[in-house]
This record gives structure tokens, C-alpha cells and sequence, in this order.
């Protein structure tokens, strides 16, 4: 009653008028909350950095390919450095997020919807109805290919930082075509891998109560690959197995100047389980804000079909799927995968 009174659609606007205890459609059940262990010393559970200065030369770039490939296939994360997004492209795009977050709600109620339609929209929580509980969490959302919107509806906080995604993206797919074996154009020109890309700008207020809630629940992503850009106030959190196959939640730390590369769904599928799609989250925090931008690689919804890439004395593990159909669920703590798995 109290957001449909005050016509409030932020936290930020939120917690003006209800300060304390976080209301309950922000209460996560308690499963979902629970730590695995945590083993921030193990050598098994470093996230790889990898440098990309190495690809000037071809024993350099076999190096990087056999890195990606490496982390690819085991732990589903990477982060690279050296990878030609300006610094300066990264620290002002991440200071413009948040001044677009903390202006004051009459300056961002013009981008807020929840129309799927609209290509650029403001929200808090995407999947709102649909998922077990809501995410501590405001995001700022564009569908930037293969249509973007027009220029005027896309925040200025948001504009320099797609074309510097999208020449990272080319470099990345090439390193990960020639990881699988295929010629080095084979994921961007072939398989449509970046046909598709939106824009997530995640804004994570401190949170009173950081161990009611999330700010974004257990999940892999819906997209060939992810690129995120944050800053360092962490919270990000990968879930993998230690030596005896125990599930441990480990955290991304917040390296200076690397962007953080995740395998999503969508490439799971495509090598046929060779590279890993690897569930992860973002915990609330009493500090704060925190602020990332993620970038989904993806394929364009309205033509492309998922399927497998099978090799020789290989057999299917997965069904083909539309990109529509595949994403039809929330957050929901349940992945995707298993839907299409043969």
C-alpha cells in the first residue's frame, strides 16, 4: 500500500518513508541464506586473472587461449586485465551509476517500467512476481543490440561503456572459439554469440538487515558470456566445489582495473558441457552501495535456436531451445540447465 501510495519504485525512495526492518518481500528463505563454507585460502578456489597483453604474439595468445580454456571448463569465472577498456571508461561509467541512483526520484521516474517491451527501463527486481523473494537491489536495464534504443531513452550514465563491451566481446569469443577447437570468428559470425547484448546497471543500497535478504539470488546468466564491471565494495559470490565435491561459496574479489568474465547458460549448451555455466550471487551488505554493470552477451531472441556443437564420438546432452523459451523462469534458485538437459 505504501509504494502504490507514494508511487515509490526504488530502495533509495523506499527507505525515505520506512526506515528499519526491511519489509518482508525482501525476507529470503532461510536455505537460500545459509553459508556454505567458505575456503579463502585454498589454491582451488582463486578466481584466475588473466592477462591479455599476451595476445600481441601467437605464443602469447596460445598462452591466453589455454588459460580461458582452462578456466572455461573448470571454474566458470575468469578475470582479465591489460583488455583495452580505458580505465577512465570504467571509473566514470561506474560514478554515473551511481549519481544516477541517488538523484531523486522525479528525475528517474521518466525510465521506470516494467514493460518488457521498452528496451531501456528502470526497476527494481526484474523478475518481481516470479521469484521466491525480491533482491536488494535497483537496476537500470537496455537491450542495446540487435536493436538498441533510441539514443535519447538511454541514460547518459550508461552510453560510452556498450562499444567498449562490445570490442571486448569480439576478443573474447575469438579466444574461446579457438579453446574449443574452432576457427577464431566461429561464436561471434556462426553461432550469433553477439548478436545480442543488454546492459544491467545494479545499484546495492546498504542494507539495515543484510542477513534477511540478497541483492541477487542464486543463479547462472541467460547469455553466452557476462562481462561485469564493479567497484570495490564486493559481494559477489561463485559457488564451486572443494576436493570432496562440498558446494562452498567464494567470493570474486574486486581487482583493480580487470573485468570479471562468467560462461553463461547459453555457452554451457553450445560446448556441450565443455565450458561451465557457474551459479553465483550478490550478498547485501550494511556498507554500501554497491555498484556494478554487467553486460550479457547473448543471441538474438527473435531468430536463434539453441543447440550443441556435438564432436565426433560425442552424443548430445542437451535439446535445442529457443532463447525465449529458455528464459521464461526467475531467480528462482533452480537452474535453467536442467529444463533442456537430455
Amino acid at each position: 500500500q505504501l509504494i502504490a501510495k507514494r508511487r515509490i519504485f526504488s530502495l533509495n525512495t523506499l527507505f525515505l518513508f520506512h526506515k528499519g526492518a526491511i519489509p518482508a518481500i525482501f525476507h529470503h528463505p532461510p536455505d537460500s541464506l545459509a553459508d556454505a563454507p567458505h575456503h579463502h585460502g585454498h589454491h582451488q578456489f582463486a578466481i584466475p586473472v588473466i592477462d591479455l597483453t599476451g595476445l600481441a604474439t601467437p605464443s602469447g595468445r596460445a598462452s591466453v587461449v589455454g588459460a580461458v580454456r582452462a578456466a572455461a571448463e573448470t571454474v566458470g569465472f575468469f578475470q582479465v586485465t591489460n583488455h583495452g577498456v580505458p580505465e577512465s571508461a570504467m571509473s566514470e561509467t561506474l560514478a554515473a551509476v551511481r549519481r544516477f541512483n541517488e538523484e531523486p526520484a522525479e528525475a528517474k521516474a521518466p525510465y521506470y517500467s516494467r514493460d518488457p517491451a521498452r528496451r531501456a527501463r528502470y526497476q527494481c527486481n526484474f523478475d518481481l512476481f516470479r521469484s521466491l523473494a525480491a533482491g536488494w537491489r535497483d537496476t537500470l536495464y537496455m537491450e542495446m543490440a540487435p536493436e538498441p534504443p533510441p539514443r535519447e531513452e538511454i541514460p547518459p550514465a550508461c552510453r560510452a561503456i556498450v562499444p567498449e563491451y562490445t570490442r571486448l566481446g569480439r576478443k573474447l569469443f575469438g579466444l574461446l572459439s579457438e579453446a574449443l577447437g574452432l576457427r577464431r570468428g566461429y561464436l561471434e559470425d556462426t553461432a550469433g554469440c553477439l548478436d545480442g547484448l543488454s546492459v544491467g546497471c545494479h545499484y546495492y543500497p546498504a542494507c539495515p538487515e543484510p542477513r534477511r535478504t540478497l541483492g541477487t539470488a542464486r543463479h547462472s546468466d541467460p547469455s553466452f558470456l557476462t562481462v561485469l564491471l564493479q567497484d570495490a565494495v564486493g559481494g559477489l559470490q561463485v559457488l564451486l566445489d572443494d576436493d570432496e565435491r562440498r558446494p562452498a561459496w567464494v567470493d570474486v574479489p574486486a581487482e583493480a582495473g580487470a573485468l570479471v568474465v562468467n560462461v553463461g547458460d547459453y555457452l554451457q549448451i553450445l560446448s556441450n558441457d565443455r565450458f561451465r555455466s557457474v551459479e553465483h550471487r550478490v550478498v547485501a551488505n550494511g556498507a554500501g552501495p554497491r555498484v556494478s554493470v554487467a553486460c550479457f552477451l547473448r543471441a538474438d531472441a527473435s531468430t536463434r535456436v539453441l543447440a550443441p556443437i556435438v564432436t565426433a564420438g560425442d552424443t548430445a546432452r542437451y535439446r535445442s531451445t529457443t532463447v525465449p523459451d529458455y528464459g521464461a523462469k526467475g531467480l528462482d534458485g533452480v537452474s535453467a540447465l536442467q529444463r533442456v538437459r537430455i
